[in-house]
């Protein structure tokens, strides 16, 4: 490991205890002008848990302490009643069409990440997966905490322990079989952010704005490295917020995942494009196996202050 992702590690990697809630909300206020912060969740079919994270959040964290300012989810198109969960138990809700309605959406969780900027307005937002189960608000406080209280700090992944069933820590298949060989490799910078593809992070929205946004599942990934990229190693942290329990992907769902991280990371290097961007995996049928195809995500959203509805809105 380099020795300055040592000394990022012993200088940038905290836990959620190290700032309580008091400080934080007395950081906030000192502030001038207070920052504002939101919060995004991009939901597809969550009805079994959205609502209970909005709660959580709700309660914890605006009505208790004013910490958060807005609490929006954004629905890709969910088939079951994930936005009427959502909405009961208190989180604006917006549908991903609504939002840039002259660009045609993109199927992907990047794209809902992208849009999301456009109808929120905290000057640090904060994502969260909307499938998390026993969720604790220390998700949102842990990582907002170092951008309240350092102005140095740009952006904040969460880290925690990702329970595969009854097994402790063999959860991130992906993170492990490629995201993290890629980054050691690759931008050895990054080679002590424990999870870097994970769904829970906070950034100030002058820096979330000038990244370009993969529509897919690269998003994390990209975002990471373009962050590095434009504003330094000792810009980012990370945040010990305890354990992560969510839905787990199946096999081919993973593959398509660590296919799609392998072209974020191959565009980020070469600026090229792959020869031929899409995956073949086999499934058993009644006659043996069956090949099934799959296009590779290939699609970026640029930086979202290059588009002119945002800029007016900023304007405005």
């Amino acid at each position: 490991m380099l020795e300055e992702v040592e000394r990022w590690l012993a200088t940038r990697s905290w836990s959620a205890a190290d700032r309580p809630l008091p400080a934080l909300l007395a950081a906030k206020r000192a502030a001038a002008p207070s920052p504002t912060v939101s919060v995004v969740l991009p939901a597809l079919d969550e009805e079994a848990t959205v609502g209970d994270i909005v709660t959580v959040i709700r309660r914890e964290l605006m009505e208790k302490v004013p910490l958060v300012d807005e609490l929006v989810v954004i629905d890709s198109g969910s088939t079951d009643r994930t936005a009427e969960v959502a909405a009961a138990a208190g989180a604006r809700v917006v549908h991903r069409d609504a939002i840039l309605p002259r660009i045609p959406a993109l199927p992907g969780k990047g794209e809902v990440l992208w849009r999301s900027l456009m109808v929120t307005r905290g000057d640090i937002v904060c994502f969260v997966d909307a499938d998390l189960r026993d969720f604790s608000a220390d998700f949102v406080s842990g990582i907002v905490g170092p951008l309240l209280t350092d102005p140095e700090v740009q952006f904040v992944k969460a880290m925690y322990d990702r329970p595969l069933g009854e097994a402790a820590g063999q959860g991130g298949r992906v993170t492990e079989l490629v995201a993290r060989p890629l980054l050691n490799l690759h931008w050895p910078q990054l080679a002590g952010v424990v999870q870097p593809l994970g769904g829970e992070y906070a950034a100030r929205r002058s820096l979330l704005e000038r990244l370009p946004f993969p529509v897919g599942y690269g998003v994390e990934l990209a975002l990471l490295v373009d962050a590095l990229h434009t504003v330094g190693l000792d810009a980012l942290a990370q945040v010990d917020v305890g354990s992560r329990k969510h839905r787990h992907q199946d096999g081919r769902a993973l593959g398509r995942m660590a296919a799609a991280i392998y072209r974020t990371a191959q565009l980020r290097l070469s600026r090229g494009q792959l020869v031929r961007p899409v995956l073949t995996q086999f499934e058993r049928g009644a006659d043996g196996f069956v090949p099934r195809t799959h296009a590779v995500d290939t699609e970026e959203r640029p930086p979202m202050r290059e588009i002119g509805e945002y800029a007016a809105r900023r304007a405005a």
